[in-house]
C-alpha cells in the first residue's frame, strides 16, 4: 500500500486488519476515507484512533448537522486525517463532490464482502464504491473483510476497480473452535436437544435461526429452562436491538438466539459456544456466523443441528434470486428515458424489492446497457437485445451459482471426514491434515483415502458445458471443482478419468 499498490486483505477477525490502514494513513501524505457498514463499527474505530492521534478522526452520519457535516468536510486532509463513513452517505451528489476535492490519498472498504452478490451480508448501497474510486481519481483502494471465498473475492477486485491488486489471505483457521454436527431425523427431537445443549454448554452463546418467529419462542423456551436468553431479529424496533445487544456484551444475558440480522459489528470476546438451528444459505455465511465464537483464543463450540428437510426453505429462497424476466422488466422500463433515475421511484413503478431491484440494475450495468451513478441514481445507456439477452443470462448463471452453494453447505453437513479441512479448502486454504477438533476426527474418520488426482489442487480446468473452473479439493474418489458458470460442482474421478471430463484451461 505504500507503494501505492490496491490491496484486498482477507484475514479473520482480531488479526490486525484495522492497523493496516491506520499505519498506511499516517504514513501517506493526503486524507484516508473508510466505508464501514455500521455506525457501532466507526465508532469502535475512532475510539481507538484518537486515543493515540486525538482529533484525527471522525464521521459522516445521519447523527451529523449540516453544519458539522461541512466543516468536517472541510477539515478533511488536514486537520482531519481519517473520515468514516456508511456507504448510504455516498447517495448524496453534494458529499461526493466535496470528497472528490479533499485530496484522499486512501480509501479503505471495510468488510468489503458486502459489495459481493455472492458474499454473506450483500449490501447494495456498496455498489457505489466503483464510481466512487473513479470520482477520487482512484487513490490506493484497500478492501479489508474476515471472509470471502474466491468467487468473493474476484467480485470486490472487479466491482472496486482494483488495479493489479495484491491479494493476502491469511488465517481463515480458527484452531480453538470446534465444529460438529448432530443429524435429526424428527423436527421436535432436534430442538429438544439443542435446547438441552444450550443449558448444559457454558456460555455466552448464540443460537441461529432462521425466522424471527423461532427466535421469539426458542428465547421463551431457553428462558423457562432458567438461562437469561434474549431473541433478536429485524422484526424488534431499532431500540430493542440496540439494549440486547448492549445486554450480551455486557455479560447480562447468557443465550441471544437470533437470525442473521445479529452478527455483524458484534465483537465479544468470549462467546463459547455458537448453535446453528437451521442450516446457513452457504458456507460462507455458516463460516462467518461461527467465526463470532473463541475470539478470545479459548476453546468454543461451533454446532449444526441438522435435518436435511431443513435445507428445503433454503433450496426455495436459493432459487429465486432475480429471474431473466425481472431484468426484462426493468430493462423495459429503463430504455424509454436517458435521464437518471431514484432507484425509488423504479421499485414503486415496478413493484420490486430493494434487492431483487438492485441485482437486476447490476446486471445491467455489467452488460454496458445501464449506468449506476455515485448517488445511487441509474440511467440508461441504450439496450439492445445483445446486452439483455446477456444479461438474463448472468443472472441465470447466479441463480445456479446460487443452488451449488447451498449444495456446498449441506456437503459440510453430511461430510464423514475433517470438517477443518472440508471448510478451508472451500476457502482456498490448503490444510492436508487432521484437526483433532472436529466430530469426525474425533470418532477416528479423520482424512480419506486420496485416489488418483488428475489435476493439482487450484489448477484450472475447463469443462464442455460448464466451461472454466478451478480444482477445490480431493474428497476420496471424488473432486470438487468451482465452476465461473454454475458454481460447485462434485464429480466422480471414476467418470473424470473414463470420460474425459475435464481438460487442463
Amino acid at each position: 500500500m505504500l507503494e501505492g499498490r490496491d490491496t484486498l486483505v482477507v484475514m479473520t477477525t482480531g488479526s490486525g486488519k484495522s492497523a493496516i490502514y491506520q499505519l498506511a494513513g499516517c504514513l501517506v501524505d493526503g486524507a484516508t476515507l473508510v466505508i464501514s457498514p455500521l455506525i457501532s463499527l466507526q465508532r469502535d474505530q475512532i475510539d481507538g484512533i484518537q486515543q493515540e492521534l486525538p482529533g484525527e478522526a471522525t464521521a459522516l452520519d445521519a447523527s451529523v448537522s449540516e453544519r458539522q457535516r461541512e466543516r468536517r468536510l472541510d477539515e478533511l486532509g488536514e486537520e482531519i486525517e481519517f473520515l468514516f463513513m456508511a456507504p448510504e452517505q455516498l447517495a448524496r451528489e453534494e458529499t461526493v463532490e466535496r470528497l472528490a476535492g479533499s485530496d484522499v490519498s486512501l480509501l479503505v472498504v471495510d468488510e468489503a464482502h458486502c459489495i459481493s452478490e455472492w458474499g454473506h451480508d450483500f449490501r447494495p448501497d456498496y455498489l457505489r464504491l466503483g464510481a466512487l474510486v473513479e470520482e477520487l481519481g482512484h487513490p490506493t483502494v484497500l478492501a479489508l473483510t474476515a471472509t470471502a471465498s474466491p468467487p468473493v473475492r474476484d467480485e470486490i477486485v472487479e466491482r472496486l476497480q482494483m488495479r493489479d491488486p495484491a491479494i493476502i489471505v491469511r488465517g481463515f483457521d480458527r484452531p480453538n473452535i470446534r465444529l460438529a454436527v448432530e443429524a435429526f431425523r424428527d423436527e421436535h427431537e432436534k430442538r429438544a436437544a439443542l435446547i438441552d445443549r444450550s443449558c448444559s454448554t457454558d456460555g455466552p452463546g448464540i443460537v441461529y435461526v432462521s425466522t424471527r418467529k423461532l427466535a421469539d419462542e426458542l428465547a421463551r423456551e431457553l428462558e423457562a429452562r432458567g438461562l437469561r436468553a434474549l431473541a433478536y431479529h429485524a422484526g424488534l424496533g431499532r431500540r430493542r436491538r440496540n439494549e440486547a445487544q448492549e445486554t450480551f456484551m455486557n455479560d447480562e444475558v447468557d443465550v441471544v438466539v437470533a437470525t442473521t440480522a445479529f452478527g455483524m459489528g458484534v465483537d465479544k470476546a468470549n462467546v463459547r459456544f455458537v448453535f446453528h438451528h437451521d442450516p446457513s444459505d452457504s458456507v460462507d455465511s455458516y463460516y462467518q456466523e461461527i467465526g463470532r465464537g473463541g475470539r478470545d483464543d479459548e476453546p468454543a463450540e461451533a454446532v449444526l443441528f441438522y435435518r436435511v428437510e431443513n435445507l428445503g426453505a433454503r433450496r426455495f429462497f436459493a432459487s429465486g434470486g432475480v429471474h431473466g424476466e425481472t431484468i426484462q422488466r426493468v430493462a423495459e422500463w429503463m430504455s424509454g428515458d436517458s435521464r437518471p433515475v431514484d432507484p425509488a421511484d423504479l421499485r414503486e413503478e415496478l413493484d420490486l424489492g430493494e434487492s431483487k431491484l438492485m441485482t437486476a440494475l447490476i446486471q445491467l450495468e455489467d452488460a454496458g446497457a445501464v449506468e449506476i451513478r455515485p448517488d445511487g441514481r441509474v440511467r440508461s445507456l441504450g439496450i439492445d437485445p445483445a446486452e439483455l439477452e446477456a444479461a438474463m443470462e448472468v443472472a441465470e448463471e447466479h441463480r445456479s451459482f446460487d443452488r451449488s452453494r447451498l449444495e456446498m453447505m449441506r456437503s459440510y453437513a453430511e461430510y464423514e471426514h475433517c470438517r477443518r479441512a472440508f471448510v478451508l479448502s472451500y476457502f482456498g486454504e490448503p490444510y492436508d491434515r487432521a484437526c483433532g477438533n472436529c466430530d469426525n476426527c474425533e470418532a477416528g474418520r479423520g482424512l480419506p483415502e486420496q485416489g488418483g488426482q488428475p489435476f493439482s489442487v487450484g489448477s484450472s480446468v475447463t469443462h464442455a458445458d460448464w466451461g472454466d473452473g478451478v480444482v477445490q479439493r480431493y474428497d476420496g474418489d471424488h473432486m470438487v471443482v468451482l465452476f465461473d458458470s454454475v458454481g460447485y460442482k462434485t464429480l466422480s474421478l471414476e467418470l473424470v478419468h473414463q470420460r474425459n471430463l475435464l481438460s487442463s484451461a
